[in-house]
Parts: C-alpha cells; structure tokens; sequence
C-alpha cells in the first residue's frame, strides 16, 4: 500500500452491508449462480454485527474487508481493542468469545458461521475474520 494511502473503512454498519450487498452482487453476476435470500441476509447480518461491535466495544473500526470464493463469503474486521470478544452467562457476567453487554451479536455471528478466525495485532487491536457460506 503506497505510503499516506489509507485503505477504505465503512463509516457505520449501513455502509459495510453497502459493500458487501455489492461484492454479493458481482460474484453472483460473474458465476451465474443465484444467491439464497437466507445467505444474502446471513452475510449482511454478519456484516453489521460485526462493524457495530468493533465501533461500539473495540475502540473503532481499523479494517475492512470481503472476499467471496468457491462458495464462501469471507468478512474481515479489524479494531483497536486487544480485547476478544466475550459471552455472557446466565448472570450476565463476561465469559469468553461473546458479548458481555446482554447483546445478540456475537452469539448470531457464531450460530451462522463456517469458520470464525481471531487474531491479536502485534500493534495492538485484533482482527476478526467470519467465514459464511454463501449455498
């Protein structure tokens, strides 16, 4: 990436589900093969979960990015928080890998998954990257 060149970010979950809806569209175009509405609307979902949570828990959104191949919507997200995400349990006190906060959003990534991958940032943050499939 060239020097002072910033990749792009969404600037809310409105604009990631903008931009992955548009690369669902296009791999769609290039195969031929339709999309289910229930995989459309799983990876939008996904999506927006997951840009809320990195705004709204880990301290701002850092990175963005979806891939689609052989079948598989990748959606990557990168924030500032070097904390992974927690579940709450019947008490609501903070297990991990979920929300801690009473929400839905990790638990439903989780549910609709293929594949999750989380990775701490040697600089700080972590990056969270949810595979779906897509038939």
């Amino acid at each position: 990436m060239p020097e002072g060149h910033r990749p792009w970010l969404p600037r809310d979950a409105a604009e990631a589900r903008a931009r992955v809806a548009e690369a669902l569209d296009v791999a769609e175009a290039a195969t031929g093969a339709g999309l289910s509405a229930q995989a459309r609307g799983d990876a939008l979902l996904v999506a927006s979960e997951l840009v809320t949570n990195a705004m709204r828990h880990g301290g701002g959104l850092t990175g963005f990015g979806v891939e689609i191949h052989r079948g598989v919507v990748t959606i990557t997200v990168a924030d500032q928080s070097g904390e992974l995400p927690h579940l709450a349990d019947a008490q609501g006190r903070k297990r991990a890998f979920g929300p801690a906060e009473g929400g839905f959003g990790w638990p439903l990534i989780r549910l609709l998954a293929r594949e999750i991958r989380l990775c701490l940032l040697p600089q700080g943050g972590k990056t969270i990257e949810v595979r779906l499939p897509l038939h």
